[in-house]
């Protein structure tokens, strides 16, 4: 048996030609993920609720990876409607899907800050969003005996910081929803992985993109570019191997 060391033993399936689902692509840990599979030649459908922000995606993906197949779908994955949409989308665009990305997400604060209405809101992109498309990517990753369910999840299921109660209600579920589901689902030959950052460098953050940078410098909070590199990692590992969690904090986040 060789033990000789490359990059190939690390990544050793490539994502060329793969097609893949990301919501919530057109910012933060979605956006530097597209940046990242485009430029490996996978098949990409990003999908994100701004259309600014979605344009604005696809005009730096075709300057920076101008032969990548990438199509942008504008969607609200909190409603029924928006998911039919989306997958209507991947049955018109791929033949298979390969992968699912869950990765679209809103922050929010403590539960008594807003309206029921406001927290409806966030569990239904949150939780409902991830599980309802894992459920339609599911009914046809089965057909094929073969899948990979990546959930962005949160380490705020761990942590649960004070004055963050909605989000960590939903991040939480996240984390009990996918060990379940990997179980479920292991006998179909698909794979579920999550992965739960720390503090990441995103519009989601409440500070402004200067002290974010402040604290990335500092080893305090981690860049978008960081979890995708972790995506890409569990993606490209060879069949006999699943990734089943990824916890990445920033080295100075005391979590």
């Amino acid at each position: 048996m060789s033990t000789s060391v490359s990059l190939l033993n690390y990544l050793p399936t490539s994502m060329e030609g793969k097609s893949i689902l990301l919501t919530g692509g057109s910012a933060g840990i979605g956006r530097a993920t597209a940046h990242l599979l485009a430029k490996q030649g996978a098949r990409l459908i990003i999908v994100g609720q701004d259309p600014r922000h979605l344009e604005d995606t696809m005009v730096s993906l075709q300057q920076e990876a101008p032969s990548a197949d990438v199509y942008p779908v504008n969607a609200d994955l909190g409603t029924e409607e928006g998911i039919e949409e989306v997958f209507k989308v991947v049955d018109n665009h791929f033949n298979k899907l390969d992968i699912l990305i869950n990765n679209a997400a809103i922050a929010y604060n403590g539960l008594m800050s807003e309206s029921r209405e406001d927290w409806q809101k966030v569990v239904n992109i949150n939780l409902l969003g991830y599980m309802s498309c894992a459920r339609q990517a599911i009914s046809r990753m089965q057909v094929h005996r073969r899948g990979h369910i990546i959930q962005v999840g949160s380490m705020s299921a761990d942590v649960r910081e004070k004055d963050s109660s909605v989000y960590v209600a939903t991040k939480s579920a996240i984390q009990g929803f996918s060990e379940s589901l990997r179980k479920e689902v292991n006998e179909l030959g698909i794979k579920v992985t999550l992965i739960e950052p720390g503090a990441v460098g995103t519009d989601m953050q409440p500070i402004p993109p200067e002290e974010q940078e402040q604290q990335i410098d500092e080893l305090k909070m981690l860049k978008a570019d960081d979890i995708a590199a972790a995506i890409l990692y569990a993606l490209s590992q060879p069949t006999r191997c699943d990734v089943v969690e990824m916890k990445i904090r920033p080295h100075l986040q005391m979590i």
